[in-house]
């Protein structure tokens, strides 16, 4: 009998390992690593350890393949630098030659990815025809829900890597101006479900909605509807005042279409609006609060130009709070929150403003000045309870465990690129998924893997 039982306990922890093993395996795999690589990790540090351990052994070992291969292509990158000698071998370099070509170089990711136009997303609320139906994979599905937002002119490739490295959910590419007075592109990847939205109310739509002691100055050949809610920086006094001064040189009334043309550009440039004859002025941080979704004063106690900075990174949250809507029905009850690169709280404002309880948001953000924002945010609107971490790194597996043993599990796991290097704005510093902060997205990835997998484990 002792025999027959001891068996048993041996069979089940057997196929308990197998099954953790083929896990890890799968989740490596869809983080775009090969077999073979995930399966020698797991052969070298243990089926025990954390996928974290895992991703480090994997990356060390690339490391070291490396080194052993720069001999080889040491020669090669010779032959590469007679043939950009020769124009017409440069020429076939890249691209010129013949398929299968070994020296043939992929620049793409240069090239930014090409967005649709319109940029509707899904659906929209003001269109309920204009809708599109998408299939995700079930083990892709929530809870928890994960949505990760950043520019939509990120280089080519770098959206397919996001989405490989998140179950292959393709982003939903959306234009805030179908959702507020704020014009800005940006790509949600997200596996929430598209039926059931609807949008916040009393939303402004325009900028006269917004600001309408700005309409009696406005010109007739300034066509904005809507600002950018991208451009939060701060424009010097002499260039406004050189703005000024080139319409009142001009005696034309319309001024003539080169002024015309100048002066729209740097309105749109820096997000300047009209405030008296011949006059535009920057917009205040309390302005830009409320172009974005935010509640008055929201940033306030921050120095201006620490206010401008959080701004910039902040989500949109009209455009946020439209695909969280749904989370309203499925969680009257409230729900947990792991809020990543938080800023100043754009998916916590959000939720609150569709009325959804949050019971606990875990905020990871490392800026002292958002913490702060976020903090006394909280304290005067909520009742739930809010943990702060400052540094994503800190975000272990263990420490994940430990959070989902008290709190019982996630049900949103939010987050945002905190810079525009992802973006390729500016091209002197597109760096795509290698730039100095937009690596965070790989803690993003590791930190998703591990709350799934250690919920199914649960």
């Amino acid at each position: 009998m002792f025999v027959i039982s001891f068996l048993c306990a041996f069979v089940q922890d057997l196929l308990q390992d197998i099954s953790d093993r083929d896990k890890k395996i799968q989740y490596l795999l869809q983080m775009g690593f090969p077999e073979d690589e995930a399966k020698m990790a797991i052969k070298r540090c243990g089926l025990d350890c954390s996928m974290s351990v895992l991703i480090d052994s994997i990356h060390a070992s690339q490391s070291v393949g490396d080194e052993h291969e720069m001999k080889d292509k040491t020669s090669l990158e010779r032959q590469k630098a007679k043939l950009m000698e020769d124009p017409k071998k440069r020429r076939k370099l890249y691209g010129g030659g013949a398929q299968g070509n070994p020296l043939v170089l992929d620049c793409s990711h240069e090239d930014p990815m090409r967005p649709p136009n319109p940029m509707v997303g899904f659906n929209l609320p003001s269109d309920p025809f204009r809708s599109a139906k998408r299939r995700i994979a079930i083990h892709a599905t929530g809870p928890p829900f994960i949505y990760f937002e950043d520019m939509t002119r990120a280089p080519k490739g770098v959206w397919d890597t996001i989405s490989r490295f998140l179950d292959d959910i393709k982003p939903e590419l959306v234009e805030s101006k179908f959702f507020s007075a704020s014009t800005g592109k940006r790509g949600y990847l997200h596996n929430l479900p598209t039926d059931g939205r609807y949008p916040l109310p009393l939303s402004p739509k325009t900028i006269f909605d917004a600001f309408p002691q700005y309409e009696k100055w406005w010109p007739l050949w300034d066509p904005r509807l809507q600002l950018n809610c991208s451009r939060t920086g701060m424009v010097s006094p002499k260039h406004v005042k050189r703005i000024s001064r080139t319409l009142a040189e001009d005696p034309g009334n319309p001024p003539a279409a080169s002024v015309q043309k100048y002066v729209l550009g740097e309105c749109r440039k820096w997000n300047l609006v009209w405030v008296g004859k011949n006059r535009v002025a920057p917009l205040e941080p309390d302005e830009m609060e409320l172009l974005l979704g935010y509640p008055k004063h929201h940033t306030r106690g921050a120095c201006t130009t620490e206010r401008y900075k959080s701004l910039r990174n902040a989500f949109q949250v009209d455009t946020v709070a439209y695909h969280l809507s749904v989370l309203k029905k499925m969680y009257p009850n409230g729900l947990n929150v792991l809020s990543l690169f938080s800023g100043i709280g754009g998916a916590e404002v959000a939720l609150h403003r569709l009325g959804v309880r949050m019971d606990t948001v875990v905020s990871v953000e490392s800026s002292v000045v958002n913490r702060r924002i976020l903090k006394s945010w909280w304290n005067e609107t909520q009742t739930g309870r809010l943990i702060e971490i400052d540094s994503v790194k800190s975000l272990t597996d263990d420490r994940i465990r430990s959070l989902l043993r008290e709190l019982g599990g996630f049900q949103l796991v939010i987050g945002g690129s905190p810079c525009n290097n992802l973006t390729g704005s500016n091209r002197r510093h597109r760096d795509g998924l290698e730039g100095e902060h937009s690596v965070l997205f790989d803690d993003y990835a590791r930190i998703v893997c591990s709350v799934k997998l250690a919920m199914e484990t649960m």
